[in-house]
């Protein structure tokens, strides 16, 4: 029997944490999240989809699989229990983006989001694309930086040298660091690393996946094994990286505004809706008609799927309810 996590004992807790993290690193290979890239006037791309869920599955099981970071996934299904979802629970993947604003180009990072996306050089013959990861962030003590940089050089089995900060913090709780750690299983740089002109900072692997979607790191961008080797392989070095902490994204599809608010930790308990209201302004022309009570709602429920702002256009029941549903490789899929 799987206790859950909230209702066992500190010994047990642990325990389901490690069975967890076990089971996570033999999910297969992911659903990675890749689309051609609109045109300008277009910035929402992908789709909601919905995936049944089995006996064995957990939330994170399943954000694994489709390239999704464990705040997205529990966002999207604030009702569903993210350790024991059950047999036959409708679970939402929030896998439509509204694409970050500013230029298309390198890396550009959302910590609100926790969430990557690359955008490739033009490549003769192949029409442009956009390839999109969910990540692990710097904690609220530790933040990762904002602003512009670029990714300086890149590793494969990275040595780690632990900053005497974090030396520090593990000595106090009993688990001391070498001054270097070698590539291996150990290393929570993972295989693969893009540094970055931030000093100290960087984008790597990790040997802790279920971190992902959370703000565990000390600051460094953490990636899922698979999506870092990925863009390993693709990013040149030189590669413009733009970091940026933006609660709510506004793009256009079909000559309509889409707002996609993502839930951040230092939300306060009342909304300040001028951020929202500034973003929305910004982003769309002055003649636009916008549906500021729904606007509002999507703000404050937070759940990371794109809903459009015109009135008479879908609300997020109806977006839901419209879902495709996919195959999550056990015949359920339509």
């Amino acid at each position: 029997m799987i206790l859950h996590p909230l209702h066992a004992s500190a010994f047990d807790r642990v325990a389901v944490v490690l069975i967890l993290a076990t089971a996570l690193m033999r999910v297969g290979p992911t659903i990675a999240a890749e689309f051609n890239l609109p045109p300008r006037g277009t910035d929402v791309v992908g789709e909601v989809r919905i995936v049944i869920s089995r006996q064995q599955d957990t939330l994170l099981d399943i954000a694994r699989k489709h390239d999704l970071g464990f705040n997205e996934i529990t966002a999207a299904n604030p009702s569903v229990d993210p350790w024991l979802p059950g047999e036959g629970t409708r679970v939402v993947l929030p896998t439509q983006f509204v694409l970050p604003p500013g230029p298309r180009e390198g890396i550009v990072i959302n910590l609100a989001q926790l969430r990557l996306y690359y955008f490739p050089a033009a490549a003769a013959g192949h029409p442009r694309s956009v390839q999109t990861h969910p990540i692990g962030i710097g904690v609220d003590y530790s933040s990762t930086p904002l602003g512009t940089t670029r990714v300086l050089r890149k590793a494969v089995d990275p040595v780690w040298y632990p900053p005497a900060q974090i030396r520090e913090e593990r000595a106090q709780d009993s688990k001391p660091l070498p001054r270097v750690v070698p590539a291996g299983p150990d290393n929570p740089l993972g295989k693969y690393a893009l540094y970055l002109g931030f000093s100290g900072y960087l984008i790597h692997g990790t040997n802790r996946p279920w971190g992902i979607g959370m703000r565990v790191s000390h600051g460094c961008i953490r990636m899922n094994p698979e999506d870092i080797e990925s863009l390993h392989r693709l990013v040149p070095v030189g590669t413009p990286v733009r970091i940026v902490d933006e609660p709510y994204f506004v793009g256009a599809l079909g000559g309509t505004a889409y707002l996609q608010a993502f839930r951040t930790p230092d939300a306060p308990a009342e909304e300040n809706l001028t951020p929202l209201v500034r973003t929305i302004l910004q982003a769309m022309p002055r003649q636009a008609k916008v549906d500021w009570n729904k606007a509002t709602s999507v703000a404050s429920a937070k759940r990371g799927i794109p809903v459009p702002l015109s009135a008479g256009t879908p609300g997020m029941d109806e977006i839901l309810a419209n879902a495709r549903r996919v195959d999550d490789g056990n015949g359920e899929g339509q």
